[in-house]
């Protein structure tokens, strides 16, 4: 029978930043299939947390209105209830309307 050993919470994942540019503290990362945001300035080569769990403003493209509970996308620029070509982020934690250029996003985990 296999057996796991206790790492962490997981609530925030240690990340390397491999570009050369510093990430600053709330960047939006996109991770394979899913998004985490910097929880520190994270600086060429080095490791920091990047929390994967919790409910974030973050900037609403286009105009459609999101209902509460609908998954929702990473689009490069913003949050977006289109999936196609995009990451998904998590779901809408409020109501979003059509005229609304933020959205509070519960992520992904």
């Amino acid at each position: 029978m296999a057996k796991a050993s206790y790492w962490q919470r997981g609530e925030s994942l240690d990340f390397k930043n491999t570009t050369n540019a510093k990430i600053e503290a709330n960047t939006i990362i996109a991770l394979s299939g899913r998004i985490g945001v910097a929880g520190t300035d994270i600086n060429p080569g080095e490791v920091g947390s990047v929390h994967v769990t919790g409910v974030y403003e973050i900037a609403k493209t286009g105009t459609a209105a999101i209902a509460q509970g609908a998954a929702v996308y990473w689009d490069g620029d913003g949050i977006t209830n289109v999936s196609t070509s995009n990451t998904l982020a998590g779901y809408a934690a409020a109501d979003a309307a059509a005229a609304d250029t933020v959205i509070l996003v519960k992520l992904q985990g």
